[in-house]
């Protein structure tokens, strides 16, 4: 049983230390957090607005009746063994980072079953014999049309046969709309892949943002007076590439600033990248997870003659992105 990095949001936006969070991959592991358990089962790719509302069940039977939330997911995605063909190029957010996102939640635990050939030929049955293998199960939430088992036989209705005749509550949560049709990961995807990043946020509840480690670089923008934080990227969604105003958090302290992401052509590089410049932040963040929030696009990307030339924009962007903070209320320091 592992354990996640201990920190999450508070209601002002700054991070905080909390309670640390258990990580599991088979159910007996689950055997030792208070009982009895309460599960929230889904995929949760980018823990949206649909999502969140499966898991708050959950949560809130855990703090009506006692005993633990946890949340029952698989890694990898499973439409990428049961249909590789189909299976999105990128996720909205890699096992680490949902994870993350569902301890800033207050999820307690979180099981990540591996989906192989062998969970995905097991039958609805035998899934379900699974998960009372975690200990005192109390209740189950799950989306109403949430399917499981092989060739996807298990649904709500055996979900509640299975929970009476075990004293088992099944709580079945209808899907959350925006705009006229119901929220979806592919939904998003597809928004953040058109730059739509305010109707992305619209359907996660937040801003958009990616996770990655803060490795180095060519430190090329320490020589002309912005230093920047390169980030090796999980496989998560990017949107478009450009110059866009971010919000960055660390385990303990969150900033602005504003980010390239895309191949750098001033320097002739050929890699997809993502580096931010941080206002009036100078530690040293080599090694560190940082989440990029996407909160506003300000140009596509652009050659420019020479480093004076790109320097100058830089200032530019810099500039024009603290206006914008400061015109929508954004603090100077966090």
């Amino acid at each position: 049983m592992q354990k996640a990095a201990d920190w999450a949001f508070t209601s002002n936006g700054k991070c905080s230390r909390v309670s640390l969070m258990f990580r599991a991959t088979q159910a007996a592991d689950l055997a030792g957090l208070p009982m009895p358990l309460h599960l929230a089962l889904g995929v949760f790719d980018g823990v949206h607005l649909g999502h969140q509302s499966v898991i708050a069940s959950a949560m809130e039977a855990s703090t009506r009746h006692g005993g633990s939330s946890v949340v029952v997911t698989f890694e990898p995605h499973p439409i990428r063994v049961l249909s590789p063909e189909r299976a999105p190029r990128q996720l909205l957010a890699s096992l680490d980072h949902k994870c993350r996102l569902l301890q800033r939640m207050g999820v307690n635990a979180v099981l990540a079953l591996p989906f192989d050939a062998a969970l995905a030929t097991m039958s609805a049955e035998a899934f379900f014999s699974l998960l009372l293998q975690a200990g005192n199960l109390a209740t189950i939430a799950v989306g109403e049309d949430w399917r499981f088992g092989r060739g996807r036989e298990g649904d709500v209705a055996f979900l509640r046969h299975c929970g009476n005749a075990h004293g088992i509550g099944i709580h079945a949560l209808p899907p959350i709309m925006h705009e006229g049709e119901r929220i979806s990961s592919t939904r998003i995807r597809q928004s953040i892949r058109d730059g739509a990043l305010i109707n992305a946020a619209s359907m996660l509840g937040r801003h958009y943002g990616v996770e990655g480690m803060v490795v180095k670089g060519q430190q090329l923008g320490r020589t002309i007076g912005f230093p920047t934080a390169n980030l090796a990227l999980h496989n998560e969604q990017l949107p478009p590439d450009g110059v866009w105003i971010v919000e960055v958090c660390s385990e303990s302290e969150r900033w602005h600033g504003v980010a390239n992401l895309g191949v750098r052509p001033t320097i002739g590089d050929s890699v997809r990248s993502l580096e931010v410049h941080l206002f009036d932040m100078s530690a040293d963040l080599y090694g560190k997870i940082l989440e990029v929030e996407f909160l506003q696009h300000l140009r596509p990307e652009k050659k420019f003659e020479h480093l004076d030339a790109l320097k100058d924009q830089i200032a530019r962007d810099a500039a024009t992105a603290r206006d914008w903070l400061n015109a929508r209320g954004y603090p100077k320091k966090l």
